[in-house]
């Protein structure tokens, strides 16, 4: 693939070196490696909490994991401490591709990918079967999570780390203030969980606002593309203007008509329809 790298760290599958790794602080000083606000990035470098993070994933023996934006490496480490069948690390940045050969030196289950995430078809590149851990970049964390939604089936689980209020409005149940778009589009395909809360503190350098981490587990049954397509309109239609009723949000999706044969109040609001009824209406608007 043009603009991606791989890396293949070690002399033989499942072997790791016995070498202690060296200080997370030490590999950010080594490689220049500090956060950069352009990219998003606030590390994670607290083993306990890296830990906890891969220990929420559920089990991921003979697992194909993929970690999104893995900066100087710790909760890759975590990774690497359970019997996953390889993990791969997608980064952008190239002080962190630095960092991130020198722990794939390390264990041979490593893999290094210089590529941008987005524009990067992750069932394409990994094996199944597939999970995902990630402590993600904030600036590119929702559009992320929308691509891989779009494909949840792909994947046996997702673990990923937001802004807290993200996180929040992902796990929001209906008729609540955070809830909207993003809640809708992931409990339809997956099921939520929000599953942990980390301090500022936690990261440096610290944010401003907290983190959470979100558990995806994707639901048997999966949208056809079409379908999925027709449920980002709708959703994006009824919360954008989600102070009007619905016989006004979806006016270009067919108003009162619409809702009629869905069988839903046109004087509802966005927030009041449960993820079932907006299946409902998306299944009406198919192409």
């Amino acid at each position: 693939m043009a603009g991606s790298r791989w890396k293949v760290g070690g002399s033989a599958p499942g072997v790791c070196l016995t070498a202690p790794l060296p200080p997370l602080r030490d590999v950010i000083a080594r490689h220049g490696l500090d956060a950069r606000k352009a990219l998003g990035q606030h590390f994670l470098l607290d083993g306990n909490l890296t830990a906890r993070i891969v220990r929420s994933a559920g089990a991921l023996t003979g697992r194909n994991v993929v970690e999104v934006g893995p900066g100087p490496g710790g909760l890759t480490r975590a990774v690497l401490e359970t019997d996953a069948a390889i993990v791969v690390a997608v980064e952008v940045d190239r002080r962190a591709i630095a960092a991130i050969e020198e722990l794939a030196a390390t264990d041979a289950r490593l893999r290094v990918m210089q590529a941008d995430a987005l524009a990067l078809d992750l069932a394409t590149v990994v094996a199944p079967p597939r999970r995902i851990v990630a402590n993600l970049p904030y600036n590119i964390a929702t559009p992320l999570l929308i691509g891989w939604l779009r494909q949840a089936g792909a994947y046996e689980g997702m673990t990923l780390m937001f802004q807290q209020e993200v996180a929040e409005r992902i796990a929001a149940p209906v008729d609540s203030p955070a809830y909207g778009r993003l809640s809708v589009l992931a409990q339809w395909v997956c099921a939520v969980a929000l599953v942990l809360r980390l301090p500022p503190a936690a990261f440096v350098p610290p944010p401003k606002v907290w983190s959470a981490v979100v558990s995806f587990i994707p639901h048997p049954a999966q949208p056809a593309p079409a379908l999925f397509r027709a449920m980002e309109r709708l959703t994006a239609a009824a919360f954008g203007q989600r102070r009007k009723m619905l016989r006004g949000s979806l006016k270009q999706l067919g108003g009162e008509a619409l809702l009629a044969r869905a069988e839903i109040d046109p004087e509802r609001r966005a927030e009041t329809l449960s993820v079932a009824e907006f299946d409902r209406l998306a299944r009406l608007t198919v192409d």
